[in-house]
């Protein structure tokens, strides 16, 4: 399975370092990293650029399963869903963990798609490549 990682606040090396450890400790062994991309932000306006990365984990855990973890790491780290301001998608996150890939499945349900759709939309997701 394939998780986008990204962040935008605060120390944002150590925001990814503390979630590949929870995603590690809560989902299972990451055996695929990267490169850590920095980028500036997609569907809203900050002065705060991103990192990201791209992480491939070995986990049993179904989708949904996987949708409930992921919030909650990023709960656990002090992420806020707000209202994003108008005309805007998004706000500034400490992190976001996003389910790119799962094996080779097709998922939609209303909380989740699989392949991700902005794996095809995004230009900073494929400049992240497998080391």
């Amino acid at each position: 399975m394939t998780l986008l990682l990204g962040t935008n606040l605060g120390d944002k090396n150590s925001n990814l370092e503390i979630a590949r450890s929870l995603i590690t400790s809560e989902i299972g062994e990451i055996i695929k990293f990267s490169n850590i991309l920095e980028n500036d932000a997609e569907g809203f306006t900050t002065s705060n650029s991103f990192l990201n990365q791209k992480i491939e984990v070995s986990t049993e855990f179904s989708p949904i399963e996987m949708l409930n973890i992921v919030k909650k790491i990023e709960y656990s780290m002090g992420r806020i869903y707000e209202k994003p301001k108008e005309g805007e998608l998004y706000i500034d996150r400490i992190i976001d963990i996003d389910i790119l890939r799962y094996n080779n499945i097709y998922f939609f349900s209303d909380i989740l798609t699989i392949p991700h759709n902005q794996i095809y939309t995004r230009d900073f997701i494929k400049d992240l490549s497998f080391i």
